[in-house]
């Protein structure tokens, strides 16, 4: 599997100038290519290929006066901007055509000097780590690095990124084999929420950090701060600076929480079960600063891939699962409530139960059902089922190789049993 290492870089003024360089060539590369495979295209052209966009748009514009300085930075850079936009065409194709699973892909953009990320990719030709701690990029330098942590494997590239706040960044991918934990029989559902982060099915509730809304008060005085200054100075700059890196500040923060709990989670229990929120649907209501602030389809992300990598599995149950109707214990269902009934007793068998809670055993539930189902289903229709742990991982549509999946005991399809774990 591939696994991405981030740490910070400290370049001089020197490395930064060389660095500013490189971003804007990448850029130009890459608008120029794209602005000829456009015109190709508006003119009933066929698509140009990458071998004459490399020959026009980076050899022989290295030697035309327009375009002399492109020879000032590596060519690694120029022809990995190149790839990336092939990719970028790839992937706009694939998803026009239905062969690209997730959300639908849109046509490549020109990029800006303006824009808050600018970034350039190198292979194992134009970089080097070094005995003595620093990584060198060429035409650029040694640039100091933070080891925050070691590398475990030989990195196979690196991105070179800086963000809004100024901040520059190394992006190493390496290919690792899985580390897969000792197994254990526990399993729980999540029930993700806004009052609570999460709920588990054995009734542990994790609190909403909401750490934009800490932020909220600093950020409004910055804000104002950076509106009162003129456009185009270098004061309205600063200003911007300092924005941005305060909501950096904010993002760092959250993503180290939901390292720390998605972690904790995978190391406790063999399968965790979540439910397929639609979070740009609620992104689109009064709840969308709330929504955003969680930070749900990063938490969830990261328990995927924390799962390959440990050998544990994450299933999602459908959004349209009504575990809060339910009875968790007797599996009456008895209509849907308004947000503000956080308990409820059940019309059957008197259970009382705490609205949270409740939907985290009918998640687990539902995730059983659905994760034996799909086994049995495949066994009888030949289809892809979810590889064991010995075995090498094949991959369902929409979704990632996961192991230790036990098979049915009966042949009938096995439903949600309504109990508690």
């Amino acid at each position: 599997m591939q696994l991405r290492y981030n740490y910070r870089t400290y370049p001089d003024a020197t490395q930064r100038r060389a660095l500013a360089q490189a971003f804007g060539c990448a850029r130009v590369v890459w608008n120029d290519c794209l602005r000829a495979r456009n015109d190709a295209h508006a003119a009933g052209l066929p698509y140009v290929t990458s071998a004459e966009l490399s020959r026009t748009f980076i050899t022989e514009a290295k030697r035309s006066p327009e375009r002399e300085w492109l020879a000032d930075v590596s060519a690694v850079v120029l022809q990995q901007s190149l790839r990336n936009l092939d990719t970028a065409f790839k992937n706009f194709f694939e998803s026009v055509n239905g062969k690209r699973n997730g959300p639908k892909a849109g046509p490549p953009r020109y990029k800006s000097k303006k824009d808050t990320r600018q970034s350039i990719r190198l292979n194992t030709n134009a970089f080097s780590i070094r005995g003595n701690g620093t990584v060198y990029v060429a035409k650029v330098g040694y640039l100091k690095v933070r080891w925050s942590r070691p590398l475990p494997a030989t990195p196979s590239s690196v991105t070179v990124t800086k963000d809004s706040s100024g901040r520059y960044f190394l992006s190493f991918v390496i290919n690792m084999d899985p580390q897969h934990l000792p197994a254990t029989s526990a399993e729980t559902g999540v029930d993700l929420g806004l009052g609570h982060f999460a709920v588990l099915a054995d009734g542990t509730k994790v609190d909403s950090p909401r750490f934009l809304r800490r932020a909220e008060k600093k950020l409004k005085r910055m804000q104002k701060t950076l509106s009162r200054k003129a456009k185009g100075s270098t004061n309205r700059a600063k200003a911007r600076t300092k924005v941005a890196r305060q909501h950096a500040r904010v993002a760092d923060q959250r993503r180290d929480w939901l390292h720390k709990l998605s972690t904790e989670l995978i190391r406790d229990n063999q399968a965790i079960y979540v439910e397929d929120l639609a979070v740009n649907g609620l992104a689109r209501t009064r709840l969308a600063k709330s929504v955003h602030d969680a930070g749900w389809t990063q938490f969830v992300s990261m328990l995927e891939y924390k799962a390959t990598k440990h050998g544990r599995y994450v299933g999602k149950i459908d959004r349209f699962e009504p575990t809060s109707q339910v009875c968790s214990a007797c599996g009456a269902k008895d209509g849907p409530k308004p947000l503000n009934v956080r308990q409820w007793t059940c019309v059957k068998c008197k259970t009382v139960h705490d609205r949270d809670i409740n939907a985290a055993r009918n998640i687990l539930a539902a995730g059983r059902a659905d994760r034996l189902n799909a086994s049995q289903s495949a066994s009888k229709t030949r289809t892809r089922v979810l590889a064991q742990r010995v075995e090498a991982g094949s991959h369902r549509k929409g979704q990632t190789p996961q192991a230790e999946i036990p098979g049915p005991k009966t042949g009938e399809l096995v439903k949600a049993a309504w109990s508690h774990p």
